[in-house]
């Protein structure tokens, strides 16, 4: 029996000693919980979800993954007069497997686990890179946060995903390289993003959108004010009620239909613009640097016309009064005048067709 009990002590030793050694790819979500009405989250690498809560104080849930997903650590407190939560990744190197294997992407992370918000302080550049062979730890946290209504909730992530759903509230997302997808929201929404598409729905309040590069859709948003700065990816938009509706896009196509805005102005560097609108406009501004503009107008459309072109034509199956024409610019009537209809174009057609 000597022998036996010696045997299995030395396999159970074994297997106890493997265990402690063997990489950590999931954990059970922990729980925390965020007081205070002003909130930052903070993860480099993962998902985080915030999503509409009733009452009570904020509660974050964490899940923490991957090979060294143990050497993850997670922290909260008080910093800069926000109730913050961080997740913590040692070292300067990160293993993102989702994020593709030729991606690579560096930001600054201070000592804190803060970053993104331009406060800076002591800290160091974290490389992320979605090439397994890389040296570095292999680690990601996906995050949950429910947060009560008219809270102020600021989120920061570097790669992976960002979604929103059901808040109403003031709300930042800024991402460098992920997706951002957001549902029935109310209050503030700033989203800024370096690179991934956006997806926005059914949003009612004040709406700003900073976008490097990536496909941007809207929904059903309605409010105060809708603006849009995009580097490069196309725009498409549908159900769009706002006052002012601001557009600055760098490249890409833009599709907009059933827009009601009093004042609208529109920057394309690059791509076609087809916009069309629902009602009267008090003033309306586009200025294409190269690529054909169409604007789809109700029949009750009433606007003084401006339209300058450096080459192109003009085509319209809409009634205009022409007051004034030359081989680069014409100025015209549609209905009674009210508003105001300037059009500026590099190259390319001008479309004014029936919505």
């Amino acid at each position: 029996m000597r022998p036996l009990a010696t045997v299995l002590a030395t396999v159970l030793a074994a297997a106890t000693t493997l265990a402690a050694a063997a990489p950590l790819s999931a954990q059970q979500a922990e729980r925390f919980t965020l007081p205070g009405a002003n909130l930052a989250v903070y993860n480099l690498v993962g998902a985080i979800r915030v999503v509409g809560a009733e009452g009570g104080p904020a509660v974050a849930e964490v899940t923490r993954g991957g090979r060294d997903a143990g050497r993850l650590r997670v922290e909260t407190g008080e910093i800069r007069g926000r109730q913050t939560l961080r997740v913590i990744y040692p070292g300067s190197e990160i293993v993102a497997r989702d994020f593709g294997r030729y991606s690579t992407t560096r930001t600054r992370v201070n000592d804190d686990g803060t970053f993104g918000d331009g406060r800076g302080g002591p800290g160091h550049t974290v490389t992320i890179s979605g090439d397994a062979g890389r040296d570095g730890i292999e680690a990601w946290a996906e995050i949950t946060v429910r947060v009560p209504k008219g809270q102020k909730v600021a989120v920061h992530l570097v790669a992976g995903e960002a979604t929103v759903t059901n808040v109403d509230g003031d709300l930042l997302v800024d991402v460098a390289a992920a997706r951002v997808t957001t549902s029935r929201t109310r209050g503030r929404l700033t989203l800024d993003t370096g690179s991934g598409d956006v997806k926005v729905s059914d949003a009612e309040g004040e709406l700003s959108f900073d976008t490097g590069s990536g496909d941007v859709s809207v929904t059903n948003a309605r409010g105060r004010s809708l603006v849009l700065d995009a580097g490069s990816g196309s725009l498409t938009a549908s159900d769009i009620a706002v006052e002012r509706l601001g557009l600055d896009l760098g490249s890409g196509g833009a599709r907009l239909s059933g827009v009601r805005a009093d004042e609208i102005s529109l920057d394309s560097g690059s791509g076609s613009v087809d916009l069309g609108l629902t009602g009267d406009v008090r003033a309306l501004d586009i200025d294409s640097g190269s690529g054909s503009v169409t604007l789809r107008v109700p029949p009750t459309l009433g606007a003084v016309v401006e339209i300058e072109t450096g080459s192109g034509g003009l085509e319209t199956e809409v009634p205009m009064t022409i007051t004034r024409r030359s081989r680069s610019e014409l100025t015209g009537q549609l209905g009674d005048g009210q508003g105001r209809i300037r059009i500026e174009t590099g190259s390319g057609t001008v479309r004014f067709l029936k919505s």
